[in-house]
């Protein structure tokens, strides 16, 4: 027997209204409108799996989106801040590479 996601997702006239617009808009992010078909499937009722396989996604993927989007609605599939080291490009003036030479 299927698991039942514990995140049920019921969306607000303005949220599938938002959504929905995301999922149309041909120049929005392919991230933007793969996390809007996945909130729009679950709220369908769709189980994770069957939305992984309809747009060719592991579940875990389907499960984080799904449970961002219950626990902080449209602000939670914003793309975030990743931590680590700064990018360090262009290269400061005075180092040299391994290409450089005099």
């Amino acid at each position: 027997m299927p698991r039942r996601s514990p995140f049920s997702i019921v969306l607000s006239p303005a949220e599938r209204s938002t959504l929905e617009a995301t999922r149309r808009r041909y120049t929005a992010p392919y991230r933007d409108v793969v996390r809007a078909r996945i909130v729009l499937l679950a709220a369908d009722g769709v189980e994770n799996k069957e939305i992984g396989q309809r747009l060719d996604l592991p579940v875990q993927i389907v499960t984080k989106w799904r449970k961002r989007f219950f626990e902080e609605r449209l602000p939670g599939l914003a793309e975030r801040s990743r931590t680590g080291r700064p990018p360090a490009f262009p290269p400061s003036p005075g180092r040299r590479g391994q290409g450089d030479r005099l």
